[in-house]
């Protein structure tokens, strides 16, 4: 019987993956549909990508399906074919990576969840299907140039601090599910004006957009497949490219250039640099922006404190591990806090 989850260690796969040469695309995509038994569709998901060779992080809900995922490239038709077997997925839009080297992912996961993105909203309240007009490359380039047009990015800071749209508002969050009141309080006297939401794909705009339509903006836009699909358009059509840096992206390469801008800096040593890393001491684990200098001094960690704990023995980190405090810890979710971003990382020796 055919296992319907990864049973093999992590490092072995990662290896595993480092060694197969073969060619892999990195896409994403996503439904809102209403499924009655999340589940059993799970199930049947899970073994239906596994015949293609699928690998990435998908999640499932009663609310439908996000995936981000890779497949080798000669696997491709397979692929679209067997997603096409089911009705809901037969016009899917594939957003396919920008940069792609194929080792986005190293194992499959299919994960059912309460919904497919986090947003705290309740469902019942508002129509979600009210959604905002989408927008293409060009039409999105001829609606910013509208005076009356604000541009919103409904990603994270973490995301927003290596790239966005030129004249985008920022909101200084680190979730989906902060973003949506604070966004609301920014924009509380600009309800008739042209208000243009975009995200990494596009699923966290499809309700957003339709929140903030049913708060009384009257005039809601998103970006057609997020800043994905926006730069291939923009690279295949020629015309210009207005997001500046780099695309945030929650798999192994945690980003893909989209400009030669570099906008960012390193957390440890405040030089131009936009390369996320997370830690190398697994007990911290923190997300944040590393130049090569600070990766080859500090050793693949955010601190002396984290560098030095990598060298102790496995035993005497396991004892020591849930009680000293990282930058991981210290500033929450594993990620550098929004409020503290202009400062360098604690025990960061600069």
């Amino acid at each position: 019987m055919t296992s319907l989850h990864n049973r093999v260690n992590k490092d072995v796969l990662k290896a595993g993956l480092k060694a197969d040469h073969t060619p892999r695309v990195t896409l994403s995509f996503y439904k809102y549909y209403h499924l009655r038994n999340p589940k059993i569709f799970r199930d049947h998901f899970y073994l239906l990508l596994s015949q293609v060779r699928v690998l990435g992080r998908i999640y499932v809900s009663y609310e439908g399906v996000n995936a981000q995922i890779s497949v080798p490239q000669h696997q491709i038709e397979a692929f679209r074919e067997a997603i096409h077997t089911i009705t809901f997925l037969q016009d899917i839009r594939l957003n396919f990576a920008i940069e792609d080297d194929g080792k986005s992912f190293f194992k499959l996961m299919v994960k059912v969840r309460d919904k497919i993105v986090a947003d705290g909203l309740d469902d019942q309240t508002f129509d979600v299907t009210n959604r905002g007009v989408h927008l293409n490359a060009e039409a999105f380039n001829a609606l910013t140039d509208d005076p009356d047009t604000i541009i919103v990015d409904m990603r994270n800071h973490y995301e927003s601090e290596v790239g966005y749209f030129r004249n985008a508002i920022l909101p200084d969050v680190e979730t989906f599910r902060e973003a949506l009141p604070v966004v609301e309080r920014l924009l509380v006297d600009k309800k008739d004006k042209n208000i243009i939401m975009y995200c990494t794909g596009g699923i966290r705009c499809e309700k957003a957009s339709a929140y903030f339509k049913h708060k009384g903006f009257t005039h809601v836009y998103q970006v057609e497949g997020g800043i994905i699909e926006y730069a291939r358009r923009a690279a295949e059509s020629g015309i210009e490219n207005k997001f500046i840096g780099k695309n945030f992206v929650f798999d192994e390469r945690l980003g893909e250039r989209i400009s030669k801008d570099v906008i960012s800096k390193c957390h440890q040593c405040g030089k131009p640099c936009d390369t996320h890393i997370n830690c190398g001491n697994d007990a911290c684990h923190i997300l944040f922006i590393q130049c090569p200098d600070c990766n080859l001094k500090f050793e693949n960690t955010c601190s002396l404190k984290c560098q030095e704990f990598n060298k102790l023995p496995e035993e005497v980190k396991e004892s020591l591990r849930k009680t000293t405090t990282f930058n991981g810890t210290k500033f929450g979710k594993g990620r550098y806090k929004a409020h503290h971003k202009d400062s360098v990382l604690e025990n960061s020796d600069v």
